[in-house]
């Protein structure tokens, strides 16, 4: 009955909320919610490239099953203010098939819940909580969760750069702190011992007093989580400082603007990331190239993640079609597709399965450093 009222609730709130983007006869509708406004826009317009790119490849290749695909899009802000009730709307008032989160972990969690209690299939993108998937069967995530990605940092790291003595400077939030757990977990096994740890928020880009402190510790290394707003500043004033050891960070790096905010600091930083810029797979390459071609600008990890997630929902619809949203679920728990950022299939929890690229900053640009690929490490939770 309480959820009923709250689908009631809902429904009512959203049909005040505007006229839905027309599409034409013969499409089937795809959810994507993206923060194009305030501050993650950047990531934001590069997962909505990466998307659209997907969409207009599928549909150049005869859409689904002769019907085209068209993205239904909405700035969700990267608030779950904003996510939970775009997501009703996209649900009741648009009548999506299913929905894609171009967005960060806590909009993606909020949205998350709404699609699952009205079992309507949900594909996050890039967002690394662990909670996303949990909120239940019909939520799936096509990048790592960031406890796999701490631990792959710390296998980078303690085996194979022989680094011991770390320093962890990690982003207070959903984000920084899955990929600190992750490391934390894992450093022991690979012989790393964290000497000091610091914590920082999303809105600091002075970093003094943090950047005073790991100097005088002399680590071999620094572990250091942080978007790429967050990550230039913090990159830049440690190489001021004259602190030269390996910064490794993560995909909040990736991308062209933490190169661009970092400068020549920037050289030398190696991360943890879904995309090989200097990959030889021929649907890497075409997606590298195909994005370039419409963003004007390098290719990245948000925009090659949605340009995956569309792919794969793309892949579950020629299975199952639009009609049963149930149908649809379990043709994406069953998808197994070769896509950019890799070999892309799911747990049980709706976890991707995938090896992990480990990018460094080469001549200003993002360049093949390794790659992770141990199964065991790197084995999402089942539950």
């Amino acid at each position: 009955m309480l959820k009923l009222l709250r689908i009631f609730v809902v429904t009512s709130l959203v049909a005040l909320m505007g006229v839905a983007v027309p599409v034409s006869a013969g499409s089937i509708k795809i959810g994507f919610n993206v923060p194009l406004t305030g501050f993650a826009a950047a990531d934001g317009k590069s997962a909505l490239i990466g998307a659209e790119l997907a969409v207009e490849q599928v549909n150049a290749a005869g859409g689904i099953n002769g019907d085209s695909l068209e993205l239904v899009v909405y700035d969700d802000q990267a608030s779950p203010k904003e996510s939970a009730p775009l997501a009703a709307k996209l649900i009741f008032k648009d009548q999506v098939v299913a929905g894609i989160s171009g967005s960060y972990s806590g909009a993606t969690r909020a949205a998350a819940t709404i699609y699952q209690e009205n079992s309507t299939p949900y594909i996050s993108a890039y967002a690394v909580h662990p909670d996303i998937t949990r909120s239940g069967d019909y939520v799936f995530r096509t990048s790592f969760m960031g406890e796999v990605q701490g631990r792959a940092g710390a296998k980078l790291i303690g085996e194979m750069m022989g680094k011991k003595k770390v320093a962890l400077i990690t982003l207070a939030n959903d984000f920084g702190k899955s990929l600190a757990a992750g490391f934390k977990e894992a450093s022991a096994a690979y012989g790393v011992e964290i000497i000091s740890e610091y914590d920082y928020s999303i809105k600091d880009r002075e970093f003094g007093p943090i950047v005073s402190k790991v100097k005088s510790e002399s680590p071999e290394a620094i572990y250091a989580s942080g978007y790429f707003f967050t990550a230039g500043p913090l990159v830049s004033q440690l190489r001021a400082a004259g602190v030269d050891v390996p910064i490794i960070g993560q995909e909040g790096y990736d991308g062209e603007m933490f190169i661009k905010i970092a400068g020549e600091a920037a050289e030398g930083v190696i991360i943890t990331t879904s995309l090989d810029r200097d990959s030889s797979d021929p649907l890497a390459r075409a997606f590298i190239k195909g994005f370039q071609a419409k963003s004007g600008y390098p290719a990245d990890m948000v925009s090659a993640s949605t340009h995956t997630a569309v792919l794969v929902l793309a892949a579950a619809l020629k299975q199952a079609g639009a009609g049963d949203k149930a149908s649809l679920r379990d043709a994406i728990a069953a998808t197994s597709i070769n896509a950019a950022t890799g070999n892309i299939s799911f747990n049980k929890l709706g976890e991707v399965k995938k090896s992990v690229q480990v990018q460094i900053v080469r001549d200003g640009g993002w360049h093949h450093y390794a790659v992770i690929t141990d199964p065991v490490l790197l084995a999402p939770p089942e539950e």
